[in-house]
């Protein structure tokens, strides 16, 4: 595969990922597993914080999570494409809104990270770190963060 190839192939996999991340916003996590394949080993570091899980099989918790999100929509804002041989990293926002967990209609926007690997010809999802800090916040937003009171300032 020469180097226009290879772009082209990243560029229609970049308009996958978004039609992906759309699908997932509707809950329409069928779709979303046809256009995103996992690794065996996958990490995911949610935007709920948390320790990183690891998963072997990824597809039965993704379907298992189609009645938490409903309505929705995305599209993504590119930050930086990198690919070198059989690796590609996304860093994007996810401009997204839609009901999740029963919640009216809101904004869920995400800062993401993604890590895939080609394997047999098919980019596969190693890592996802997705959190949602898309707003700026200030230090003392951030120590509440770090501290783990939700983001509210605790006075001494």
């Amino acid at each position: 595969m020469d180097d226009r190839d290879t772009r082209t192939d990243v560029d229609e996999f970049v308009l996958a990922v978004q039609e992906s991340a759309a699908a997932y916003m509707r809950g329409d996590m069928d779709r979303y597993l046809d256009l995103i394949s996992y690794a065996r080993g996958f990490t995911l570091m949610g935007p709920f914080g948390g320790p990183a899980t690891r998963h072997e099989d990824r597809a039965p918790a993704v379907r298992a999570s189609a009645g938490f999100f409903q309505d929705g929509e995305a599209r993504l804002e590119s930050v930086e494409v990198h690919h070198w041989d059989d690796t590609l990293v996304l860093a994007v926002i996810e401009r997204q809104h839609g009901r999740v967990g029963g919640l009216p209609d809101r904004d869920c926007s995400l800062r993401v990270t993604q890590v895939f690997r080609r394997v047999n010809g098919r980019w596969v999802l190693v890592h996802r770190h997705a959190d949602p800090l898309v707003p700026t916040i200030d230090l003392e937003q951030l120590t509440a963060l770090s501290a783990g009171t939700g983001g509210q300032v605790v006075a001494d």
